[in-house]
């Protein structure tokens, strides 16, 4: 009997205490986004959480940094729920999934989710139509077997953390093949949301009581009156939101690539090295953290290197041109994301490129001209220079030789021509170099023996 009442005894819950932890997730969910939460959940086991709410307001994001989201919600003891907020906000594509993916599902009025689409997470290219000749042969197949790949797998995705949660799962799978979208009233009829709230401690006082099973086991939440703490983006967040904007990670590589090429220009220099070698490991950095094309990563190196080509060996604007059609090229495609907020706006791309062809240009200019002066120093220098005779040898074996003083030096001097150098004082001009002697020609008027 002892052992039949155990058995029908109800299963202990642990009663949930501490505080309500708010991580508000707003904007493009990527890399920083992605960061940002799993270190919050992280955050909010240590500090012993009863739960994390998870504020959303999202266009979508990037499919690998939205399964990093899911995961560590998945694993974490602390009860997560999703709440679509304030009001006009909205929890497309990948914020869909994290929402599926919760403990609890919250919406407030106004707000809508779903357009779930595996394209609008960042899981490929626009879909192409094939021709009339394909869709005869293969029974009018209308989507290639990457895109019916991505497609099963997106499906299956949600219909398993549908299942998880015990929420609509045929909602979900139309959410991903169909694109559809729910307001919140219409969300929480078809079971997509557990609830709505006005606000957060509206939310709260609604879950107070509430049973939730997480993988550190069941809990109950006494989340009425309990304290709220909203984390914030430290500066290792902001940081990485900065750097992996796509915009700004072209930006660094671009001044790395400058940096260096001053630095090799001009040895000495150093801090163009050093910065240019910062700059280009930090945009490398953030380059492999978002889904770029390394066939838009080679055209934009391409480009680069056309350009700074183009200040060393100029070729009368053929290789600056190049460049510049490579880099813009390879800029547009740097991306391989329809995402909103994760592609290279057109007018980031011009702005680069003619600020790039300006300074390209300008240099090779300089670099022209320089070449057009006058030698100023080494042994081409002391060409067509004026000098004084100092005094000429009176030997006969010596004739035509003597010292003269040109650019403030004494120089052995030898005639150009077979006739005796001008006397002391005269004037000669210097018209080749061997060694240490200079070939000098008397000035015109000028006589044998000195000034006219």
């Amino acid at each position: 009997m002892l052992l039949m009442a155990s058995a029908l005894a109800p299963t202990h819950v642990a009663a949930a205490t501490g505080p309500v932890v708010v991580i508000p997730l707003k904007g493009a969910i990527g890399p920083a986004s992605a960061d940002f939460v799993v270190r919050s959940l992280a955050r909010a086991v240590d500090e012993h959480a009863q739960l994390a709410v998870l504020e959303l307001d999202t266009p979508g994001g990037l499919d690998l940094s939205m399964r990093s989201i899911i995961q560590a919600i998945l694993a974490s003891p602390v009860p997560v729920a999703a709440f679509i907020a304030p009001s006009g906000a909205r929890a497309a594509s990948a914020g869909t999934y994290i929402t599926y993916a919760s403990h609890i599902a919250a919406m407030a009025p106004g707000t809508n989710l779903g357009a779930a689409s595996p394209v609008q997470i960042g899981m490929g290219g626009p879909d192409r139509e094939p021709s009339g000749a394909s869709k005869a042969a293969s029974g009018a197949e209308t989507q290639s077997t990457e895109t019916r790949k991505q497609m099963q797998d997106a499906a299956a995705y949600i219909r398993g953390l549908a299942q998880l949660r015990g929420r609509n799962v045929q909602w979900a799978e139309r959410a991903v093949r169909e694109a559809v979208a729910l307001s919140a009233s219409e969300a929480l009829e078809q079971k997509v949301i557990d609830l709505t709230a006005a606000d957060i401690p509206d939310l709260l006082v609604k879950l107070d009581g509430r049973r939730v099973t997480t993988a550190g086991g069941a809990r109950v939440l006494a989340t009425k009156g309990a304290p709220i703490v909203v984390l914030q983006p430290d500066w290792r967040s902001r940081f990485l939101a900065t750097i992996t904007d796509p915009s700004v990670a072209l930006i660094l590589m671009m001044i790395g690539m400058y940096g260096l090429f001053f630095e090799f220009a001009n040895p000495g220099m150093v801090l163009p090295g050093v910065a240019g070698a910062i700059c280009l490991l930090v945009g490398l950095f953030a380059l492999q953290l978002l889904p770029i094309s390394f066939v838009g990563l080679g055209l934009v190196v391409l480009g680069l290197g056309f350009l700074v080509a183009e200040m060393f060996l100029p070729t009368f604007g053929t290789l600056g041109i190049g460049g510049i059609v490579a880099f813009a090229i390879g800029a547009l495609m740097l991306i391989d994301t329809d995402v909103p907020g994760f592609g290279i706006p057109l007018g980031v791309v011009v702005g680069l490129a003619l600020f790039t062809a300006l300074f390209v240009f300008t240099v090779s200019g300089v670099a022209l001209k320089a070449r057009k002066r006058p030698v100023v120093s080494g042994g081409e220098a002391m060409l067509g220079s004026i000098g004084v005779m100092l005094s000429t040898d009176g030997a006969p074996s010596d004739a035509g030789s003597g010292w003269a003083r040109v650019q403030g030096e004494r120089w052995r001097v030898r005639a150009a021509a077979p006739e005796a150098l001008p006397g002391e004082g005269a004037r000669v001009r210097v018209i080749s170099r061997h060694g240490l002697t200079l070939t000098v020609e008397p000035l015109e008027g000028e006589r044998k023996t000195g000034h006219s």
